[in-house]
């Protein structure tokens, strides 16, 4: 991956036990790194946004969703690289 790479992970749907703890444990898995984290449950849907760092990641982004994914089957996971995001996110 680019130096200071960096993408943008959101994970939605009903909460339960443990989401957290599996996504985490899936960016580890592939040396992406978790710098920021927000999360909030609202009613009983989980609504979560990650920043991580991939500059040393050994999953190229579609391996890592789906790695993400498939850790948490019930959930809706999307991972975008800063780049794309940035450029959606530009007026």
């Amino acid at each position: 991956m680019k130096s200071n790479a960096k993408a943008v992970v959101t994970v939605i749907g009903k909460d339960m036990v443990g989401i957290l703890a599996k996504v985490s444990t899936a960016c580890a898995a592939a040396q992406a790194n978790v710098i920021e984290v927000t999360q909030s449950v609202l009613e009983e849907f989980f609504c979560m946004i990650m920043i991580i760092d991939i500059e040393n990641a050994t999953a190229e982004i579609e391996e890592l969703q789906q790695s993400i994914s498939d850790s948490v089957p019930e959930m809706k996971v999307h991972v975008m690289h800063e780049n794309i995001f940035n450029s959606m996110h530009r007026i």
